[in-house]
């Protein structure tokens, strides 16, 4: 979406849906560039209400506040509405393997010096962790293989590649944690099935030991579909949105709540 070209619309696009006594108003666009926070960070917009006031070539304006709007992407947009409708808009949001956000603060429990538990809460600022469901491991390489999944970007440099995996549908964990000894015979690796409109199937990364570097595979069932050899760790996150990413991660939710039509009802 072209920006400078909605900034320029917009005086006009929202002038007869203002209070007459307000001179200015806000708005956010949303579209396959995620928003940032005053102090520079990433962050993931929460879900809202408004009323569509207006639409062009490219956009769907929303009126959220009194002076307050929306700017959709309407390439990005799951149904077109009718101007006049109130929607329910869900803007893509990084997300963990049990379904929660992924800014969602981290709970642990904690003992007083008398031995009564209490929660603590902790958000660092940035951060939106997807922690694989796997326990810790014994074998360095295998850490080492969950370290990177989790920390690494994806090619978009929003997500990291464990969100690209939680996207991606990615459940039913299996890993392979071999002793030192074993390390060739049984290679490091994590399983996992995913389904998107590019892949459904099984997933095996698999640590090398000879190259140092990754394998990974694609079966369906007894099917062999793809493997790729000679993956270096910073090439994990490419290589995966290449076989599985379908990129509807991207979409903006949108649920017509009252008045205009509904698609889907059609």
């Amino acid at each position: 979406m072209d920006h400078s070209a909605i900034r320029a619309q917009m005086p006009s696009l929202v002038s007869g849906h203002m209070p007459r006594n307000i001179r200015s108003f806000k708005f956010r666009i949303y579209d396959d560039q995620p928003p940032e926070s005053a102090l520079g960070f990433r962050i993931d917009p929460q879900p809202f209400e408004g009323k569509v006031i207006a639409k062009t070539d490219e956009a769907i304006v929303v009126k959220t506040g009194r002076a307050e709007f929306a700017v959709l992407d309407r390439r990005l947009a799951t149904q077109e509405t009718d101007e006049g409708a109130k929607v329910q808009v869900q803007p893509y949001a990084r997300r963990r393997f049990d379904g929660l956000r992924a800014d969602t603060p981290e709970e642990r429990t904690q003992l007083t010096a008398d031995g009564t538990p209490y929660v603590v809460k902790t958000l660092v600022l940035g951060a939106a962790p997807a922690k694989l469901p796997i326990p810790e491991p014994r074998c360095s390489e295998l850490r080492e293989l969950i370290q990177q999944l989790e920390t690494l970007p994806a090619p978009d440099g929003f997500r990291r590649i464990t969100h690209l995996l939680v996207d991606a549908g990615a459940r039913d964990f299996t890993w392979v944690d071999p002793l030192p000894s074993d390390i060739i015979k049984t290679p490091p690796a994590i399983g996992f099935n995913v389904a998107t409109a590019k892949f459904q199937g099984q997933v095996t990364v698999l640590y090398e030991r000879a190259d140092d570097t990754y394998a990974v595979e694609l079966r369906r069932g007894e099917e062999h579909v793809e493997r790729v050899d000679y993956v270096f760790f910073d090439s994990l996150g490419e290589t995966l949105e290449r076989l599985i990413d379908d990129g509807q991660w991207r979409q903006i939710q949108v649920a017509v709540v009252s008045g205009g039509r509904d698609p889907q009802q059609h």
